[in-house]
């Protein structure tokens, strides 16, 4: 039986699903664990849908200067140039380290330039370079941009899925690809949705390219629900930058419930996701048939 499945999000190029399931499932258990359904999973419900080898480049024969260096130039489009906007004023709002937009200690640098250096001193992203930023933006792009691959993605977490998988828990842009499996897919056995630090809500470079397509309605809009799900937990980090738009019920509809934690200066790290009584709640509950305790 796989009760639970499990997705994951960016920067999993290279890792694998064993290495998913050796992180990832301790973590659900011990959030089920502080939710009081210590009994309710096995290691054995637990599934992993992994796709981050989907966007790993085949080796090449060495020769010439291309080193396949990735920096501001490649960031393609206004909607991305935004969305790293978004990203620095949201950082430097939670995250002293993050100097605000507009600060003359960047120097000469400008526009994403700037962006990419002021957030490479956030406390999130320690250690993280420009170029592994711009990766990100990429594999969004990418996702939406390439049907073969956005098939092959969906197609992953499909196999994932059986006759008895009855909640799914997403992070990050694996938020994307389930929310998208799920309206594509009604007849299937999952009844309960569970989305850790989304950016289902943020729109241009993700709301509006999901499919179905939402729809514009008394000048708001809003997402299509899922036929086939009975009820939706949203969790996410008030800091959590990469879940810009960290309420998603008034996108997609009162059924969503949305809750706030606090992860720590690793706001967007799954595991403290999954480890978080809130999330092990929201799992608990989905599996039982209980409400969410929602916002107000």
């Amino acid at each position: 039986m796989t009760r639970v499945v499990t997705v994951h999000g960016i920067n999993n190029t290279y890792s694998g699903a064993h290495l998913m399931a050796r992180d990832w499932i301790p973590a659900l258990l011990d959030g089920v664990g502080l939710a009081g359904g210590a009994r309710l999973l096995t290691e054995d419900d637990i599934g992993c849908a992994f796709y981050g080898d989907v966007f790993r480049k085949p080796g090449r024969p060495l020769g010439g200067d291309d080193l396949g260096w990735l920096g501001p130039d490649d960031i393609d489009g206004e909607s991305e140039a935004e969305l790293l906007q978004s990203w620095w004023e949201a950082a430097s709002d939670t995250d002293p380290a993050v100097v605000p937009p507009g600060t003359r200690t960047l120097g000469l640098v400008q526009g994403v330039q700037a962006a990419l250096a002021a957030l490479s001193c956030s406390r999130f992203l320690a250690g993280t370079t420009e170029r592994l930023l711009v990766l990100w933006l990429q594999q969004v792009r990418a996702y939406f941009t390439k049907p073969d691959l956005r098939e092959q993605i969906q197609q992953r977490l499909a196999e994932a899925v059986g006759s008895d998988t009855e909640v799914v828990v997403a992070h990050s842009l694996g938020s994307v690809v389930a929310y998208e499996a799920l309206c594509a897919n009604p007849r299937w056995s999952v009844r309960s949705l569970v989305t850790l630090g989304s950016p289902l809500a943020i729109r241009n470079l993700v709301l509006d390219r999901l499919t179905p397509a939402p729809q514009c309605m008394h000048g708001s809009v809003r997402g299509a629900w899922p036929a086939g799900l009975v009820s939706w937990a949203n969790i996410a980090d008030r800091a959590d930058f990469v879940a810009l738009v960290k309420r998603l019920r008034p996108v997609f509809g009162d059924a969503v419930a949305d809750v706030e934690i606090d992860n720590g200066v690793k706001m967007h790290r799954v595991e403290r996701y999954l480890t978080a009584a809130d999330t092990g709640s929201a799992i608990v509950s989905a599996l039982c048939g209980g409400p969410v305790a929602r916002d107000g």
